[in-house]
């Protein structure tokens, strides 16, 4: 029964074609005559064959007027996902400016409309139906399609909108087959909506027109949709309606149509039930049979036609993929040369960044170890009246001991534990005397504990550092260290009265050892320059 449409599709479409000009290629003149002849399966070969052809001329039109063809023939055969993909196929070959083409893109949208419906994706197909309405001017057609739309609201048991669609057929409809068509559809609707409706005498009155105008299919409809409404009122009327029903489809060659007669038989028929259980089994085994090798046949179809493209292509392309594999190696080749060049040059740049890094830390241990300590020496005996020459002998030889360390490349071992504050005390106190006083606060074991020996080295040499400076530089006579711990975090206050930092800020090499070593300790430094004399540094870094 919803073959009727696609049927009448094909051939709308087919003698749209056999008005335009057929003698482009032979395999599209071949195909028409198969779908003349109704040998859908040669027409879809030779179709697919033209289309080839067409799409290497570049004629997009004749192209997707194949494709179309290939697409309605898949949907009538059952295969509903083959003719959606390839009337989508079929779309992005045609103009929808192009007025000469607008009978192909009604025709695809229609058959788009078809295989949705036939695969419940009643939305879109109603979407499709009236797409394809847009593209036609004929009457006759744009009914069928405003049909097709009702049917799929009825579908969806949107009974109010497939009414109002189907009586505004009526109004236009002068067809006998369309208007037979449109009052079987719409008294069986009314008849879904409300159960106490009565629909016998319009599908009666269908049936009549039918007969006259000797429309097997149509007849097939009517004595269809009369079994149902018989089926729970008058078993007698609904037997003779599936027996008719039955008889016709046999003679429409509809093996789908037979099935649903056999269906309502077996319910209807106690005598001959098993009888017809049989058949149907036997009929919807075969049915299903055959849907499944069409929708083998037309995949395997497009497969060997695509495969047969592929080789060809690799054969026409054989010597030009050798220059190609030629050029690739050339080009890697001089890949290769280039790398390997740059990367002797990235290596002599990062040995030589190595030495260079090696030399800086080298001088840093130097001015920081040998200068610093020297350095620590000399204001002991400039601050000490009374010297004892062994203690400074000792010294220096710790000094001298520490610089061979430094030229081997030697780690520092653990020296004889002693309390890091006690140590620091010692320090502060080196740098004090007749003219310069050196104050500590908070200087207590509690401050350093947890404090790693690594953290300790480069929090004596910062301190030391500073000390250093101060002598060189700030003509300071009060100096005060601050010590302050916060949870996990060390804070050290430094304080002088001396001349200050004048101007900017220079970073020299005392100045960047000790950012450095803060940086090392995950801390920061601030200089307070704002004062009136003197200098302010706040150094601060978690444990």
């Amino acid at each position: 029964m919803k073959k009727l449409f696609s049927i009448f599709l094909l051939i709308n479409l087919f003698n749209c074609n056999k008005k335009i000009d057929s003698d482009t290629n032979i395999f599209y003149d071949k195909a028409f005559e198969f779908l003349e002849k109704k040998n859908k399966d040669s027409a879809y070969v030779y179709f697919d064959k033209a289309k080839d052809i067409f799409v290497e001329k570049n004629n997009n039109a004749k192209a997707g007027k194949c494709l179309v063809n290939m697409a309605i023939i898949s949907t009538d055969k059952g295969d509903y996902y083959g003719g959606q993909s390839i009337s989508i196929e079929a779309s992005k070959f045609f103009d929808e400016n192009d007025k000469q083409q607008f009978a192909d893109i009604c025709s695809n949208y229609n058959n788009l409309g078809i295989a949705s419906n036939n695969l419940k994706d009643y939305k879109n197909a109603i979407r499709f139906y009236y797409e394809a309405i847009k593209f036609t001017d004929d009457t006759p057609y744009k009914l069928i399609a405003l049909n097709n739309i009702g049917n799929a609201y009825k579908e969806q048991k949107k009974y109010n909108p497939a009414i109002k669609i189907y009586e505004e057929i009526l109004k236009e409809a002068k067809n006998p087959k369309t208007y037979s068509t449109v009052i079987t559809n719409l008294a069986t609707t009314k008849w879904q909506s409300n159960p106490f409706y009565n629909p016998e005498k319009e599908l009666l009155k269908a049936l009549q027109i039918r007969e006259s105008q000797n429309d097997l299919w149509g007849q097939n409809s009517s004595h269809s949709h009369l079994a149902d409404f018989f089926m729970n009122k008058n078993s007698e009327k609904a037997l003779f309606h599936s027996k008719k029903m039955l008889e016709l489809s046999k003679l429409n060659k509809s093996a789908d149509d037979q099935a649903e007669a056999l269906k309502k038989l077996i319910n209807l028929d106690a005598d001959k039930r098993l009888y017809y259980f049989k058949v149907y089994q036997s009929l919807s085994d075969s049915l299903q049979t055959a849907r499944n090798n069409s929708k083998n046949q037309f995949a395997l179809i497009r497969f060997d036609s695509e495969k047969l493209k592929t080789e060809n292509a690799q054969n026409q392309n054989q010597i030009l993929k050798q220059y190609f594999l030629v050029a690739l190696l050339a080009l890697a080749l001089i890949i290769i040369i280039v790398w390997y060049r740059r990367r002797q040059k990235r290596l002599k740049q990062e040995n030589e960044l190595k030495i260079k890094n090696n030399q800086l830390k080298l001088s840093k241990k130097v001015h920081d170890v040998v200068a610093n300590g020297i350095y620590q020496v000399i204001t002991k005996i400039e601050n000490q009246e009374n010297i004892d020459k062994n203690e400074m002998l000792d010294e220096l030889e710790f000094v001298y001991e520490k610089s061979r360390d430094i030229s081997y490349e030697k780690i520092d071992l653990k020296e004889d534990e002693e309390d890091f504050g006690k140590k620091i005390s010692k320090l502060i106190a080196t740098f004090k005397n007749e003219t310069v006083n050196t104050y500590v606060a908070g200087n207590d074991e509690t401050i350093w504990k947890d404090l790693k020996s690594s953290g300790q080295e480069e929090v004596y040499q910062i301190i030391r550092e500073l000390l250093v400076n101060m002598k060189k530089h700030s003509q300071a006579d009060r100096v005060v260290l601050k010590f302050e711990r916060i949870n996990n975090f060390i804070t050290i206050h430094y304080t002088d009265n001396g001349v200050g930092i004048s101007g900017e800020l220079i970073y020299k090499n005392g100045l960047t050892s000790t950012v450095s070593r803060i940086e090392n300790v995950r801390g920061e430094i601030i200089f307070d320059t704002e004062i009136e004399k003197g200098l302010k540094i706040t150094i601060s870094f978690p444990i």
